[in-house]
């Protein structure tokens, strides 16, 4: 008998595919540095450090050496760097420093790893605290006849570049997914009146809204509308409030958002006081109706423009509508800069009219000399300070080293 020759072949599979892609994911920020000529002799070695960024999931900081990094420059040169400031090992990345000319011709300093060919390829950081940068970034006494200082302010912008490789597999076209355009419906309804049941009479202006929709929104008008309303009554008659702010509020509740223009008085030159605001206002109507997210809106825009001026009227309002982010910070912000704070109007406020919020100051303060290593003397004259109310003499801003 002869043997079988014929053998079953399998089909062949299909071929399969994947992509390797090696990209920066970029990002940048703008340091400014204001009060230059008072930064200057903090001594070798000492540095301004901007905010901590984020770029390709590091935390990144700008640091600038006004006397230099360089012990054997003699002070002769300002020194920049870019730090590594979170955890992280051989985070590899392009950079680019830029000193920018102030007078408008353009004529910036630029350093730059981006668009051009590097020999060992993007720079390696090894750990938390790795610094790129130029201990000779420029001549001090060229700076400072130059148009990089202006109003003794300097501006540098950094760009990282933090390298990323993945692998792309897929085949498929990906679908994409619109913005939510629920509020966009919501606030049809507001607009048309269509269905409205409720009418709330603020100063004698009438505006028209839904039941349903605000006691989906806020318990308490969950409980005035649906609880406590007597009968068939459709009018609501809302005391100490502005048609302004119960507008901008309506208008939150059915956008879950505000318009630019309804906090633009916020940071207006021409407003005496925080307390003066819309969005102060607006502060006082989230916390009456319970519109948490409304609060913290205003807490967020709040927070952008505290001052040594501002910060206590601004910690008293805070206190007022149980804003306690923009509390804690107010609190910090007014214990790091003691000594300005209490030489403000506001201060004279705040001992006038908030007596308790000075207990909480002094406990924030304590909780600043608990943080600081090396400030015990600085920390007992601002007690001495706040306690018998003696001259100050403290700077603004802690500078870093």
């Amino acid at each position: 008998m002869s043997e079988l020759s014929d053998k079953t072949t399998s089909p062949l599979s299909r071929p399969t595919s994947s992509r390797s892609v090696t990209e920066t994911v970029n990002g940048s920020h703008r340091f400014v540095i204001q009060g230059y000529s008072l930064a200057k002799g903090m001594g070798v070695g000492k540095h301004i450090a901007s905010d901590n960024f984020t770029v390709g999931g590091h935390q990144w900081a700008i640091y600038f050496y006004p006397d230099g990094k360089n012990p054997e420059d003699n002070s002769t040169y300002v020194s920049v760097f870019i730090a590594l400031a979170s955890e992280g090992t051989d985070v590899r990345a392009l950079f680019e420093l830029t000193l920018v000319d102030q007078s408008g011709k353009g004529k910036h300093k630029v350093h730059s790893h981006f668009e051009r060919s590097l020999e060992s390829g993007p720079y390696t950081l090894k750990y938390r605290g790795s610094m790129w940068g130029y201990k000779r970034f420029f001549r001090r006494a060229l700076l400072e006849t130059s148009d990089f200082l202006k109003d003794d302010r300097l501006k540098i912008n950094c760009t990282v570049g933090v390298v990323r490789s993945t692998i792309d597999c897929s085949s498929l076209q990906p679908i994409q997914v619109p913005d939510s355009d629920m509020g966009s419906h919501f606030g049809m309804l507001l607009e048309n009146m269509e269905g409205s049941d409720v009418v709330f009479n603020v100063a004698g202006e009438k505006f028209h809204a839904h039941k349903l929709v605000l006691a989906a929104r806020s318990p308490v008008f969950r409980t005035e509308l649906f609880d406590e309303l007597e009968g068939d009554k459709q009018e609501i008659i809302v005391a100490d409030m502005e048609p302004r702010v119960f507008k901008a509020m309506l208008h939150f509740i059915y956008r879950d958002s505000l318009v630019g223009e309804e906090l633009e008085d916020t940071s207006s030159s021409s407003i005496p006081s925080v307390t003066d605001t819309l969005t102060a206002k607006l502060l006082s109507a989230a916390d009456r109706y319970d519109l948490t997210r409304l609060r913290r809106v205003c807490e967020s825009h709040l927070c952008k423009d505290i001052s040594v001026d501002s910060v206590s009227r601004t910690l008293a309002l805070a206190d007022r509508y149980h804003a306690m982010e923009l509390k804690a910070v107010c609190l910090r912000f007014a214990a790091e800069n003691l000594a300005a704070v209490m030489q403000s109007d506001g201060f004279e406020y705040l001992k006038e009219n908030c007596p308790s919020l000075q207990s909480e100051l002094l406990k924030t303060v304590a909780g600043c000399e608990d943080d600081c290593s090396s400030g015990g003397g600085k920390s007992r004259s601002v007690w001495a300070q706040l306690s018998d109310g003696g001259d100050t003499n403290g700077r603004r801003v802690r500078q870093r080293t």
